[in-house]
């Protein structure tokens, strides 16, 4: 009689526990579906206007920009900057030990700076193509950009102005690489440069290559610069910044 006591006891005591938990659940799942909505984009950043969202991107953009051209287009920008430094071209890098060892060490060294001083000076042109490209983002990329990853506005400013940005780039690099004497100093490394057959094939326009470098360093410093406003609200020097990037 009384183990069959205790088997009684012992199942009031399980369904106590059991209808404990199923009571507890409701707010359990909806704390975390809280979290995880909030993590989706299902915060106050969602209730944004529209036409709030866009701003706070194009705010982004602008500080993003500024501090970009600030940091690029300074002395040493690219040269001191160990992640966007353009280094020599695979054709001269090819020839680095020969060059190096007819005693063309320092004029390589030389050409390594100039093309990273030419991308300094030209780095200011780009400020207001970033800026003028804000005008082809829609309501939808807005949004879509605002819950993307930590250099989503980047990626997507990368991927609509990079060919323009190419053309309008050039005039400024050109003439800061003529400024730097850019490409009188490759010249002269590949007028020196032994015949081997292999170079025949590693034809290279030093324009395009600076260029292009270039390019590639402002869109890395713009996508810290943005990952430094998604991620630290002192980065968020705007009432806009802080209304659109703020967490609820």
């Amino acid at each position: 009689m009384r183990d069959g006591r205790r088997s009684i006891k012992g199942v009031g005591v399980w369904m106590s526990l059991g209808l404990g938990v199923v009571l507890c659940w409701p707010t359990v799942a909806g704390a975390q579906f809280g979290d995880l909505a909030k993590r989706l984009g299902g915060g106050t950043q969602s209730s944004l206007p529209d036409a709030t969202i866009a701003s706070g991107l194009k705010d982004a953009l602008q500080v993003g920009t500024d501090k970009t051209v600030d940091l690029t287009g300074r002395p040493g920008g690219y040269l001191d900057n160990p992640a966007i430094k353009i280094g020599l071209p695979g054709n001269v890098k090819a020839l680095y030990g020969v060059l190096r060892a007819a005693g063309m060490g320092p004029k390589m060294d030389a050409f390594e700076a100039s093309m990273n001083h030419a991308a300094e000076s030209a780095a200011p042109a780009a400020k207001q193509i970033f800026l003028n490209a804000i005008v082809s983002m829609s309501f939808e990329d807005a949004r879509k950009l605002l819950a993307g990853g930590d250099t989503s506005i980047t990626e997507f400013f990368k991927a609509k102005t990079t060919g323009e940005l190419k053309t309008a780039f050039r005039p400024a690099v050109e003439k800061a690489m003529v400024s730097n004497d850019v490409t009188a100093q490759y010249d002269e490394l590949m007028a020196n440069a032994p015949s081997l057959p292999f170079m025949k094939s590693q034809s290279l326009n030093i324009n395009d290559y600076v260029v292009s470098k270039a390019l590639d360093g402002l869109f890395h410093v713009l996508g810290q610069q943005e990952k430094e406003i998604r991620t630290n609200p002192m980065a968020r020097t705007t009432p806009l910044l802080k209304q659109v990037f703020g967490k609820s």
